[in-house]
């Protein structure tokens, strides 16, 4: 195989030790020098300057964890060109896995010019990415009290989440505090619904109607302070966000558009809102020319089936994993978006759904959406909805094609003949 790059340099990462390959090609031949360094400051500052010593014009590593993260912050101030690799493209071959011959492996690749470098954002955006995340970590584990006060409150025979959306909404907070106050009298936690709750007094009477004990009192004040204490949390992560945010405004070059902007521009769309917006360009990006296509961000988010063909024929296949972060959070946008009437999301997820399930209809529908934001991205164009007859604007070979294999899953051979020419 051919050799496109002769000195360079390959890194196996772990917690504590990175191993290092330094490959030299010098008239044919190939030199190999491997050493470890410790994953200490000194140490990977050591491990810059021996890169240097060695004239490496390229310097690969896999992403492995977070631990990638703090030697990709000190080897990015070198002269080489840095690689980040998905472990799972650069396997090595089974029986033969050791720290140093992954290294090995890993400057091969390199040095034969086979390894894909990652998306790798600068540090300010990979910040607003670690926020964000954060949050969605956040809000999830505030879910999951919720969950532990309704099962406390069905221990308890009280039957809260059958009456009301919300349990931790006005209503519900308000008879959980009263419960946990010691009041057990149902007339008057129903009392407290507020007026415009569909269920009767009555319903609520009866739901509120159980054994509440001092052990269940115990356990929903302790889920309520643990719920006050991430929605404090979260409080300051949006303050930290917006600070962010206006770091990367003031760093912008000029003639770019403000992340501001762009986030407005994002809420146009049906179905983003101000928080999905942010989250979408701390994942992407504003800058979309490291995407060569919108079909290359779909890849790399993860929303287009992979390929598994073999003999001619072309088996099922599962979404790949891709950018779980970005990818869950176009999930749930998509699902807002096909609530709209009379748009194209909505007449997308209701073609595809009849054939394929509302599972693959919707990762199609944030497909869409994606695509979509990567033109706007792109060429600096608003959100502009095709409408609910975007389909029936095909061609007429194309339409007929689709009904005539309707007719032969029914049973039904058909044969076209064009209409004569009205005069």
């Amino acid at each position: 195989m051919d050799v496109l790059y002769e000195r360079v340099a390959g890194l196996d990462v772990h917690k504590a030790t990175v191993v290092a390959c330094v490959r030299r090609t010098t008239a044919g031949k190939v030199e190999r020098e491997c050493r470890t360094f410790e994953t200490t400051t000194a140490g990977l500052l050591a491990l810059l300057e021996w890169l240097r010593e060695s004239k490496c014009t390229h310097v690969a590593m896999e992403a492995t964890g977070v631990y990638w993260k703090p030697v990709w912050n000190i080897l990015s101030d070198g002269a080489f060109e840095l690689i980040l690799a998905n472990a799972a493209h650069i396997k090595n071959v089974p029986g033969r896995k050791t720290d140093m011959n992954d290294a090995m492996w890993i400057a091969d690749l390199v040095a034969c010019g086979l390894l894909k470098a990652s998306f790798v954002p600068k540090e300010r955006l990979q910040e607003l990415r670690s926020l964000m995340r954060t949050r969605k970590q956040l809000t999830r584990e505030q879910t999951r009290h919720v969950q532990r006060i309704d099962k406390t409150l069905e221990s308890a025979n009280i039957k809260l989440g059958s009456v009301i959306c919300e349990v931790m909404g006005v209503s519900g907070r308000r008879m959980i505090e009263a419960m946990i106050a010691g009041v057990r009298d149902p007339s008057k936690l129903a009392a407290l619904a507020h007026a415009q709750i569909k269920a009767s007094p009555k319903q609520l009477y009866d739901a509120l109607h159980g054994r509440l004990t001092e052990h269940h009192r115990f356990l929903l004040q302790l889920h309520i302070g643990q719920y006050d204490a991430l929605s404090a949390a979260i409080d300051q992560i949006d303050r930290q966000v917006d600070t962010a945010i206006a770091r990367l405004d003031k760093e912008a070059a000029d003639g770019q558009a403000s992340f501001r902007d762009l986030i407005s521009l994002l809420c146009t769309i049906p179905g983003v809102s101000t928080l999905a917006g942010t989250s979408i360009l701390a994942e992407i990006g504003r800058d979309m020319s490291r995407f060569p296509s919108a079909g290359h961000l779909v890849a790399w988010a993860g929303l287009c089936p992979g390929q598994n063909e073999s003999a001619g024929k072309r088996k099922r296949t599962r979404l790949r994993k891709g950018a779980p972060w970005l990818k869950t959070m176009l999930v749930q946008c998509a699902w807002a978006a096909k609530r709209k009437k009379d748009s194209f999301y909505n007449a997308r997820f209701n073609r595809l759904s009849r054939r394929r399930g509302p599972q693959k209809a919707i990762c199609a529908v944030a497909a869409s959406l994606l695509t979509a934001i990567y033109h706007m991205f792109k060429d600096g164009t608003e959100h502009h909805d095709l409408g609910a007859a975007h389909f029936d604007h095909r061609s007429t070979a194309a339409k007929a094609r689709r009904l005539v294999a309707q007719l032969a899953k029914l049973g039904y051979a058909a044969q076209l003949q064009p209409l004569p020419e009205a005069a």
